[in-house]
């Protein structure tokens, strides 16, 4: 056996002493690309076509203002979210039409279609943001069926001993 110990070994230099499972943020010594681009969104039932193009920051959501069309200020935040992320807020005009679903899934749609337009826009300054923030991860989660013989989806009848 040998006589050295984990003690006595040296630790390289090139040996990280750290890990992490994040990925690091891209270089951006560029300035930041202001083009067109469009994505489409889904979430449960509704799907939402979306337009960005370089503006002042106007939302048009089936012919509606932002706050008209989601009077729900959770709904409004949720929805600009991605461009918090990438720090675009007010460079882009969005055009939406949005379809099927209610409230909030009409909501998620939209996040949706924004963040891959913003990703289409420009992939090595965005994707990473949006990406880590979740936000290019469509909800998979949809309405469950109902079941013949049940009430609902997995409600049943009340039991009756006798």
């Amino acid at each position: 056996m040998s006589d050295t110990t984990f003690n006595e070994l040296e630790l390289d230099s090139d040996t990280p002493t750290s890990y992490s499972s994040s990925t690091p943020a891209p270089a951006t010594n560029r300035k930041a690309i202001t083009a067109p681009g469009a994505g489409t969104g889904r979430r449960k039932e509704a799907v939402a076509r979306v337009r960005l193009v370089p503006g002042t920051g106007r939302w048009v959501v089936n012919g509606k203002t932002l706050e008209a069309y989601f009077p729900n200020k959770v709904h409004q935040q949720l929805v600009s979210e991605p461009f918090r992320t990438v720090g675009a807020e007010n460079t882009y005009d969005v055009f939406a039409r949005i379809n099927g679903g209610g409230v909030s899934g009409q909501a998620g749609a939209l996040r949706l279609g924004v963040a891959r337009s913003l990703n289409e826009i420009d992939v090595e300054a965005n994707r990473p943001a949006l990406k880590k923030a979740g936000f290019l991860k469509r909800d998979a989660r949809v309405i469950e069926r109902k079941k013949y013989g049940l009430k609902k989806a997995r409600k049943r009848s009340q039991y009756s001993k006798r």
